[in-house]
C-alpha cells in the first residue's frame, strides 16, 4: 500500500507583515462598530466617522494591549495556524466582554435576587458569544494577512 506522506506545513511572518494585520484588524473591528451604531439607529454621517474611528482606535488598542503578548506566546510556542488565531480571538473576547458585563465575574457584586443574577449571567454569556464570533472573524482575517506557508 503506498501512503503518501506530507510534511507538516509551517507559517512564518514578517514585522512588516504584521503591522498590516494590525491595520487590518483595526479596520474591520472600526467597520464592527460603525454597523453595530448604524443598527442602534444613528443616521447622522458625522457620528458614523467619529464612531469609526474611536472603534478603529480602540480596536487597535485592544488587539496589541490584550491579544498582541498572548499571541506571541502563541507563535514561539509553534502555535501558528488560522485556528489558533481564531480560538484565541474568540476566547479573549469572551472573557472581556462577560468580565465587563459581569462586574468582574461577580467579584465586585452583582445586584439583584438570585434569578436576576442567573439572567445577568446568562445575558452576558450570550451577548458575548456573539462578540467573540466577530473577534474570530478579525482574528482569522489577521492570520491571513500576516502569515504565509514556508
Amino acid at each position: 500500500m503506498n501512503e503518501v506522506t506530507r510534511a507538516p506545513c509551517r507559517y512564518e511572518t514578517t514585522l512588516d507583515r504584521v503591522g498590516l494585520a494590525l491595520a487590518t484588524g483595526g479596520g474591520l473591528g472600526s467597520l464592527a462598530v460603525l454597523l453595530l451604531v448604524i443598527a442602534g439607529g444613528q443616521r447622522d454621517p458625522l457620528q458614523w466617522l467619529t464612531a469609526a474611528a474611536l472603534g478603529a482606535l480602540f480596536t487597535t488598542l485592544a488587539i496589541a494591549a490584550v491579544g498582541a503578548p498572548v499571541w506571541l506566546a502563541l507563535h514561539i510556542a509553534g502555535y501558528r495556524r488560522a485556528w489558533h488565531a481564531g480560538a484565541l480571538g474568540a476566547a479573549l473576547a469572551m472573557i472581556l466582554f462577560v468580565a465587563g458585563q459581569t462586574q468582574g465575574f461577580g467579584l465586585f457584586g452583582l445586584p439583584g435576587d438570585s434569578d436576576t443574577v442567573l439572567f445577568r449571567w446568562l445575558s452576558a454569556l450570550a451577548t458575548s458569544a456573539l462578540l467573540a464570533a466577530v473577534a474570530a472573524g478579525i482574528a482569522v482575517a489577521m492570520w491571513r494577512v500576516a502569515y504565509r506557508p514556508v
